[in-house]
């Protein structure tokens, strides 16, 4: 059910509204959430769901100071943002993140707003409406004694001036807020909008409205994340080469992340070393663990990306679909056998110096380094077959899965193919090219 609600809940409110001490950011986030009929998530409703069954010594800590690790606070969102309400209904980030650290945690986690709020006004007007404000303690209610005076006398008798709201302590606080907010900016430039909140709450409110039920307007409609598929030597690496060039995706190929892995000796890297050695397949499981690490990374997830040499059947297909990499634009190159075994049969390595040739495209330029080039045995004829015939016999269920995707005539000039993926990319085109 939860993943049936994620791929269909595009449309709902993710939202974050960001501002100063005594700035109504609270009060606009209230209003939108029930205006909305979306979730108000704020820090303080973190902490109580998260610490309700610690012991009260640390409920009471948490209390007072009002801080949490910033680990903590992004786990907390998550587990919150993948609950079944806030994935159907969308959420609101009321004062969250409050740093560039966090700012960066949670874009590195995934979690991308379509509107980013911010409140401003001189720090004079809110030092004054801060300065302003009281409080029940019967009932923690806010009041303030210019803009939500009660009627009740007998609530008015009772009302205690909140801690932490002197001029020097909301001062220190503004301090600190500016501090962040310039660092905190440049994350959301395409979805921002300020707003003053120097102005009745109701205007702020209607203002802030109008910006979240507006759609955001973008040179490309989506950020790219292409899939490349084909068979060995179909060309799939030199488009990705040039997609990455010309649009700054991060170019993302199966078996040289699992090179890198090897080569940095991370985590994963041991594990894939250890079928390297043996010489057999590296396990579905270990290489999407390798290919996450890459692509849940910052760079990744602002710019885009195009993966090649993965999935190569339908279950590695589903795997990359359930762990929340889903590709907005897939591309089949076809490319005949013969063209192929062309292709990569012909190749050749310079033993000394490491060039690569191909005795038809790209031949060695004297006698002398023709006599010494050598063949990779898996570019022989028999294993060139042997893998393309694989490609196809799992082609069609891929097809199915990827029904949408883009079918391209790879038997062409490299910038011809070039050409109509990158028409795919910015005007989806028919379904098949001949």
């Amino acid at each position: 059910m939860i993943e049936h609600l994620q791929r269909n809940n595009d449309n709902v409110p993710k939202i974050v509204i960001l501002g100063p001490p005594a700035s109504g950011k609270t009060t606009i986030a209230m209003w939108l959430s029930k205006h909305l009929n979306s979730n108000l998530i704020t820090k303080d409703n973190l902490i109580e769901e998260e610490f309700s069954h610690q012991t009260e010594d640390v409920k009471n800590y948490y209390q007072m100071t009002k801080t949490v690790p910033n680990e903590l606070l992004m786990k907390m969102i998550q587990t919150r943002l993948n609950e079944s309400d806030c994935i159907k209904r969308g959420w609101i980030l009321d004062g969250i993140p409050e740093t560039r650290e966090q700012t960066l945690m949670i874009q590195s986690a995934g979690v991308n707003p379509k509107h980013v709020i911010v409140l401003n006004a001189p720090d004079m007007v809110l030092i004054e409406r801060n300065l302003g404000k009281r409080i029940d303690p019967n009932t923690g209610e806010i009041y303030h004694t210019t803009f939500d005076w009660p009627h009740d006398v007998d609530i008015q008798k009772r009302l205690t001036i909140p801690e932490g709201i002197s001029e020097v302590e909301t001062a220190q606080k503004l301090l600190e807020y500016h501090r962040s907010i310039i660092r905190i900016i440049p994350s959301y430039l395409k979805v921002l909008k300020a707003i003053s909140a120097d102005q009745p709450c109701v205007d702020v409110f209607y203002q802030a409205l109008t910006y979240v039920q507006s759609n955001q307007r973008s040179n490309a409609p989506f950020t790219p994340r292409v899939l490349l598929l084909g068979p060995l030597g179909s060309g799939k690496k030199l488009q990705a080469g040039l997609l990455a060039q010309k649009y700054n995706l991060i170019n993302i190929c199966c078996g040289q992340q699992l090179k890198e892995a090897v080569a940095d000796k991370t985590q994963y890297g041991e594990v894939v070393q250890s079928f390297f050695e043996k010489q057999i397949t590296v396990p579905d499981s270990v290489i999407m663990k390798v290919l996450s690490q890459r692509l849940k990374q910052q760079d990744a997830i602002k710019n885009g990306w195009v993966l090649h040499g993965f999935p190569c059947h339908l279950d590695q297909a589903r795997m990359l679909d359930s762990v929340g990499y889903k590709p907005n634009r897939v591309f089949f190159l076809n490319v005949p056998l013969d063209t192929i075994v062309e292709r990569l049969t012909l190749r050749r390595i310079d033993p000394v110096t490491g060039e690569r040739y191909h005795l038809m495209y790209k031949p060695a330029p004297t006698m002398e380094i023709q006599a010494r080039l050598l063949q990779n045995p898996k570019d022989m004829e028999e294993n060139v077959k042997a893998k393309i015939d694989l490609f196809y016999r799992n082609c069609t269920e891929l097809e199915e899965f990827y029904e949408d995707a883009i079918t391209l005539n790879g038997d062409q000039d490299p910038y011809t193919v070039f050409e109509y993926i990158e028409s795919g990319i910015i005007n989806p085109l028919p379904k098949k090219i001949l």
